[in-house]
């Protein structure tokens, strides 16, 4: 009899514990951003993104109050290419960033030069990790 009351103990706290915790990835709410051009980024993170543009790459940087989320897509052989933001969001332990690039149309006329596609955007500085999708 003991072992069962201890079984149905045990069974009761898994159950219990399991239905406290929260899924901590869950959109508390979406984040206000603005698309930064390159002339309006700090200087020091220009440099940066400079350096890093041949590479795919993520990064945040962080200046007078305000955080950028960058992302790179490396090194294109031609243009064309733009990067959209699908979702930018706060959960209880993390901002969580979502890009995605895409090509140019089949019948796009685009330039033969490589290119370097980026996307910076800047957002309220919040004191989380940032998760990028």
């Amino acid at each position: 009899m003991w072992k069962r009351v201890f079984l149905i103990g045990m069974v009761l706290i898994f159950l219990s514990g399991c239905s406290i915790q929260t899924n901590q990835t869950e959109k508390l709410k979406d984040l206000e951003y603005t698309i930064v051009e390159k002339e309006e980024l700090p200087e020091e993170l220009c440099d940066i993104l400079e350096e890093k543009k041949k590479e795919s790459f993520k990064l945040t940087y962080e200046a007078e109050g305000a955080l950028y989320l960058c992302v790179g897509y490396g090194e294109q052989a031609t243009g064309g290419y733009s990067i959209s933001v699908n979702e930018l969001y706060l959960s209880e332990n993390a901002v969580y960033f979502d890009t995605n690039l895409i090509g140019p149309e089949a019948s796009e006329h685009t330039s033969e030069a490589v290119s370097y596609p980026y996307l910076a955007v800047k957002t309220e500085y919040l004191d989380k990790p940032v998760v990028f999708q």
